[in-house]
This record gives C-alpha cells, sequence and structure tokens, in this order.
C-alpha cells in the first residue's frame, strides 16, 4: 500500500513537472513569435516634411509631383505607391523607375526621385554654399535591369541641383528658374561615381556665369570601393567654396577650387532616390532607402 502511495505522488509529481515544463516552453514559443513578428515590421527612418517626389506617373507631358502634407500618405496612396512604397522586412522606402513619356523639363529620362523643399510644398526658398548644408543617406541598389550587352543600367541616387533667382533669371532673360546640377552621384556597375560642373571661362563676368551652357562636366571620379548591392552610405557636405562627398565613412572625395567658389553665385536644393539614366524598353530599377537627413 505505501509502495503504490509513493508511486502515485511520484507520477502527480512527474506530470507536474511535465506540466510546468510545458507552460514555460509555451511562454517562451509565444515570446520568439512575438519577436518574429516585430522583426518583421520594420519602417525606414525618413522624414518627409521638406521632401517632394517626382515619379514616372503623369500625363506623358508632365510627370507626377506629391508634396507635403499629401506625400505622407504615399504608403497607400494607389497612384504614388507603385513608385515608392514601404518594404517591411528591410526597413526601407523603395524607389521604383522606369522609361516613361513622364519626363521633367530638360531631360529625356524619368525618375522616382525626392526633392529638398526647406519650405514644406515650396521650391522658391532654397539654399547658398555659403549658408551650407549636409545630406546623409543609407541605401542600397534593390534590383536593376542590363542592356543588350549584359550591362548594368545605371542611375543617380543623389544631387545638388542650381536653382536661379526670380532676379537671376530675368536678367540672362531665362524662362525658368532651372540651373544646372553642380553634383550628381551614381550607382554604376557597382560602384558610386562622381560628376559635377567646371566652368568653361574663369573669367566669366556676373551675367555669364548664370548661363547653363557656361559650365561643362568634369571627368568625373569612382570611389574604389564595390558597393554593388549592399547597403551603403553617402554623405555631402557642402560650404563656401568647398563640397565633400562620402562613402561608408571611409573614402573621401573634396572639390575646394575656383569652380567651387563661382558656384557660390547660386541657390541651390538637395535631391534623392532614384533618377533612371536609360530609355531601353523594358528597363528598371528599384532603389532602397533606409535612412535620409539634411541638416542646414
Amino acid at each position: 500500500m505505501k509502495f503504490l502511495s509513493l508511486l502515485l505522488l511520484i507520477s502527480v509529481f512527474t506530470f507536474n513537472c511535465q506540466a510546468q515544463s510545458e507552460v514555460v516552453k509555451d511562454k517562451v514559443e509565444s515570446k520568439k513569435k512575438k519577436k518574429k513578428r516585430k522583426k518583421r515590421v520594420k519602417l525606414p527612418k525618413i522624414d518627409l516634411a521638406h521632401w517632394k517626389v517626382t515619379t514616372p506617373a503623369g500625363d506623358g507631358k508632365k510627370p507626377q509631383e506629391v508634396s507635403p502634407p499629401e506625400i505622407f500618405d504615399y504608403a497607400t496612396n494607389k497612384d504614388l505607391k507603385p513608385f515608392m512604397y514601404n518594404d517591411s522586412t528591410r526597413g526601407a522606402i523603395v524607389f521604383y523607375a522606369f522609361p516613361s513619356k513622364a519626363t521633367t523639363r530638360n531631360t529625356k529620362y524619368s525618375r522616382s526621385e525626392l526633392r529638398e523643399q526647406m519650405v514644406a510644398g515650396s521650391n522658391k526658398v532654397n539654399w547658398t554654399f555659403k549658408q551650407g548644408g549636409i545630406m546623409k543617406g543609407k541605401l542600397a541598389i534593390d534590383e536593376i535591369s542590363r542592356d543588350k550587352k549584359g550591362k548594368y543600367h545605371k542611375t543617380i541616387i543623389m544631387q545638388i541641383h542650381g536653382r536661379l533667382t526670380n532676379e537671376q533669371r530675368d536678367l540672362i532673360g531665362a524662362d525658368d528658374n532651372n540651373a544646372p546640377p553642380i553634383l550628381k552621384i551614381y550607382w554604376k556597375d557597382g560602384k558610386i561615381r562622381v560628376k559635377t560642373k567646371i566652368l568653361k571661362n574663369i573669367n566669366a563676368n556676373a551675367e555669364q556665369i548664370l548661363h547653363e551652357d557656361a559650365w561643362g562636366d568634369d571627368k568625373g571620379f569612382t570611389f574604389k570601393e564595390k558597393v554593388g548591392f549592399k547597403k551603403f552610405t553617402i554623405e555631402v557636405k557642402v560650404s563656401e567654396g568647398k563640397m565633400v562627398v562620402v562613402l561608408n565613412n571611409n573614402e573621401y572625395k573634396v572639390y575646394e577650387n575656383i569652380h567651387m567658389k563661382k558656384w557660390g553665385v547660386f541657390e541651390n536644393y538637395f535631391k534623392a532616390g532614384n533618377y533612371f539614366q536609360t530609355r531601353d524598353e523594358g528597363a528598371f530599377a528599384k532603389v532602397r532607402y533606409y535612412n535620409l537627413e539634411v541638416t542646414h
């Protein structure tokens, strides 16, 4: 009888231990599932309060443009989200572009690209090199098509674009405020390539310097590191007479010359995204932006 009681006691104890073990196991599994759910949804760290986006959508004459506050709803905007949408597994905004008929003035290429607006909703307030500015982004090429020779197409991922004041526009008789881009940063063949402008005649006077044809392209500079499809950071620092481009906090390209000093006459604005550089049929590119910050 004592033996049976002891056996019963042992059985009850064993059952309770197993039950407690199962409860602990269930709690651990539940926590793991919650962690997985949390990891599954990530949002990009990008404040769109001072950005306008241009996409390849449009009527063939003018591309789609969306400014604050409408841009805040990009994730649910049915017209915008084919070109600008969240990758919630990576915590990034994806900018998708392909050759469309909806291009901006003075270019044949399409873009899904952000344009800085210092005053939300307005293109009229911009900055000079003397005022300075810093743009820093963390990004990666998601996908990009190849040409007939098997080479990847290229895209511009960051820019600094010039702008004429109304007085400068009227002085040279221009019909808009557009000025050349002083900086273009490309993803090309898995590497980061930088192009800037140089003044064709460094003795050009105050009026001549405002004309777009007064400026030509430099030979360009390619960073040594091959980023490929990996995540990378680019930082652009601008101050009076100087521009610095930094790749992955490791490689630097410094522009500090007469051309940068002369450029000080223009206003500027930052651009970031996917300015696709081909008209090939069936071509496309997707660029992921994880972070994007601008300070002045």
